[in-house]
């Protein structure tokens, strides 16, 4: 008997009709990125020291530059040199006294230079920026900078959470559906994060945009594998994810014209509208259709599918069913993934693989924000090496194999993460190259688990497996914030060190799993257990009767 996929080598495996469905959903991967990284622009940390009254008229007086100004009013920043001016403390004196001298201000007021007492940013801060962001305009900074690592640590909660139930409706009501609700529901979230006037209320809305997004990101992930052939599976598959990098580059451009966290926020949420148009042009997955007994639409999809594609459909088809070939029916369980040997190294390794691509996918990028420099063209450096990255993969995981790139990934990500910490400062250009390298490396990392992930289980545990393994790139992503912001204000590349030892250990325990190449899915847990002896088990497969007219 033809299986659903032997019907799509006869109507296109990637053809007309799926090609237009992979390109636009496509722009709704790119659109994803201004929820996942946009923490870099909207939380934006510039240059800033306390505001003191009177400074600026004294300034004016003096005619003092900027650098001047500097030097004079604002204390040093202890442990950083005298070239750093202090972030959060100010010289307690009052800078409105007559006959101040403009050669030695400090000298006039209180005679010992080293005797000024110093206090805190009492009455707000200078920003050295041309814009706004969410830190200039609610002061996210001192001791207030927690209030950045909540913001972004809110999104990813909210992935965490919204992955497990967006996954349910997906799976439950449709791949369609579950797209359209989840755009309405970011438009939504996203347009009223631009006008509520509290931090308390961006926080919440930026949580529900976290619950939907990664849910609507995901589901578009399964449906453009659901419509193609086996042939291209995974190829769209890395291609819909580097969609996700040509929406870096789009949302760099958008960032560096709009300087305005609002504005900018606005920018990149309303062209979300026109996804709901995906009601028209979109179709609902004919996997999914069969899976639910509605075979009369998913033959209609495939008929559509065929007479878009300019291709003859095979003969009448009588009807379209599920024959498991095994005897019974396993029902999946969490105890499932750790219950044996084999099983529990591949859950343990999988999860911390998960956790440890995004904390330092996430990781780098908002260190990169924080790094001097031009930080739209650091951005778009960082940006670009995402494509050779996944044409690595394409090229080397049918012919290498999975475990030794991936692996190689993993340690070029953390080698890298180490020698751009020992780069000195006033070597930039290099630090950036070395950066770039780590982040090349980790979004291959990062693309891998994604499939590797799904070869490693059984049939009746793998949604189980996947999601709960790749619940800890959600975790990681609530983590990251804390990791980043709280190590750099310690040492500004101390987190590169934590990066460093989390990818050089990532990269050693790939190496111990089991080598997925040329190898058919899993059925059950012996044959993961097994997975090292040649002999394949059956696939599961959806089974189409054809009745043939007699001639």
């Amino acid at each position: 008997m033809p299986t659903l996929d032997d019907i799509l080598e006869n109507v296109g495996e990637f053809d007309r009709f799926q090609k237009q469905t992979f390109f636009v959903l496509c722009l709704l991967s790119a659109a994803f990125t201004p929820v996942y990284v946009g923490v870099v622009f909207l939380g934006l940390i510039p240059e800033h020291h306390c505001f003191s009254p009177g400074v600026a008229e004294l300034s004016q007086r003096c005619g003092w530059s900027l650098e001047e100004q500097l030097k004079h009013t604002v204390p040093e920043w202890g442990g950083h040199g005298a070239s750093f001016s202090s972030r959060c403390r100010r010289y307690e004196v009052d800078w409105n006294t007559t006959g101040i001298s403009c050669t030695d201000p400090l000298g006039s007021l209180v005679g010992n230079q080293s005797a000024v007492p110093l206090g805190p940013c009492q009455d707000g801060w200078v920003y050295d920026s041309p814009g706004t962001s969410l830190v200039t305009e609610f002061n996210m900074v001192c001791e207030d900078s927690w209030k950045l690592d909540l913001f972004q640590s809110s999104v990813n909660a909210g992935f965490f959470i919204g992955s497990i139930n967006i996954g349910y409706i997906a799976d439950r009501f449709g791949r369609k559906f579950c797209l359209l609700i989840t755009i309405l529901a970011n438009v939504v979230c996203g347009t009223l994060l631009v006008f509520v006037p509290t931090y308390l209320w961006i926080v919440v809305l930026r949580f529900l945009q976290g619950l939907v997004s990664k849910g609507c990101w995901t589901a578009g992930y399964i449906l453009v594998t659901e419509v193609v052939g086996p042939k291209y599976r995974r190829t769209v598959g890395i291609l819909y994810q580097t969609a996700f990098s040509v929406g870096l580059l789009v949302f760099d451009a958008i960032a560096y014209a709009i300087p305005h966290w609002r504005w900018l926020q606005l920018t990149v949420t309303l062209p979300s509208c026109f996804f709901l148009l995906y009601y028209w042009c979109l179709p609902e997955s004919p996997r999914w259709l069969i899976s639910q007994g509605k075979n009369d639409k998913a033959m209609k999809i495939v008929s559509d599918m065929a007479k878009k594609n300019q291709k003859k459909m095979p003969s009448h088809f009588e009807d379209i069913k599920f024959e498991e070939e095994d005897g019974g029916k396993q029902s999946p369980s969490f105890i499932d993934l750790v219950r044996t040997p084999q099983m529990r190294k591949n859950t343990f390794i999988l999860m911390y693989n998960w956790f440890t691509s995004s904390v330092l996918y996430q990781g780098l990028i908002m260190h990169m924000g924080l790094v001097a420099g031009n930080v739209h063209l650091d951005f778009l450096y960082s940006a670009l090496v995402e494509f050779p990255a996944a044409f690595i993969i394409i090229v080397t995981i049918d012919r290498v194999g999975r475990r030794y790139p991936w692996a190689a990934a993993n340690l070029v990500a953390g080698a890298a993460c180490l020698v751009t910490a020992l780069i000195p400062e006033d070597i930039h250009w290099l630090k950036v190259i070395a950066a770039c390298i780590g982040r090349m490396g980790i979004t291959m990392a990062f693309e891998m688990v994604c499939f590797v992930n799904t070869e490693l289980y059984p049939t009746y545990i793998r949604n189980l497996g996947v999601m709960v393994c790749s619940s800890l790139c959600d975790i990681g992503g609530v983590i990251v914030p804390f990791i980043v912001y709280r190590l750099v204000e310690i040492w500004h590349d101390l987190p590169l060190i934590v990066f460093t030892a989390l990818g050089l250990l990532a990269g050693g325990l790939v190496l111990l799993l089991p080598e997925t190449k040329g190898r058919i899915l899993p059925e059950t847990v012996e044959d993961v257990e097994n997975f090292h002896r040649q002999s394949a088990p059956k696939a599961k497969k959806i089974y189409l009767h054809v009745q043939t007219s007699e001639v």
